[in-house]
């Protein structure tokens, strides 16, 4: 069984991965901007997606996008809005969610929540 920080970094890698295999270019992972750590940041055109990813190792404490709660959105709003002063002022941005948990054979999947929230929060 993994621990805590190799699932998270599992998780992380599977959804680059995945966005990198729906057409996103990975920017950043891991990056801190306006004091908050952004988990993947990724770009398609002029759209830059801010990506938080939720990995667990089952439904013990519910769906991984139920820990994506309204303080967690506004610091990601917070981060991300840090991040683009600096790096693409006239950017659109989206925020995502990537949901990682284990199917039936316990092999770790990804569910991609497209603009699951906007920078007004949760």
């Amino acid at each position: 069984m993994q621990d805590r920080r190799s699932l998270a970094l599992e998780g992380e890698r599977l959804a680059a991965e995945h966005l990198a295999r729906a057409g996103y270019r990975i920017v950043a992972r891991n990056v801190r901007a306006g004091g908050v750590e952004i988990d993947v940041v990724a770009a398609r055109g002029r759209l830059v997606v801010f990506v938080e990813v939720k990995a667990r190792r089952g439904r013990g404490f519910g769906a991984p996008e139920e820990a994506v709660d309204p303080r967690k959105c506004a610091r990601l709003v917070r981060g991300a809005r840090a991040w683009l002063r600096e790096h693409a002022p006239r950017a659109r941005a989206r925020f995502d969610v990537i949901a990682v948990e284990p199917d039936q054979d316990g092999v770790l999947r990804v569910r991609h929540l497209p603009d699951a929230f906007d920078a007004d929060g949760c």
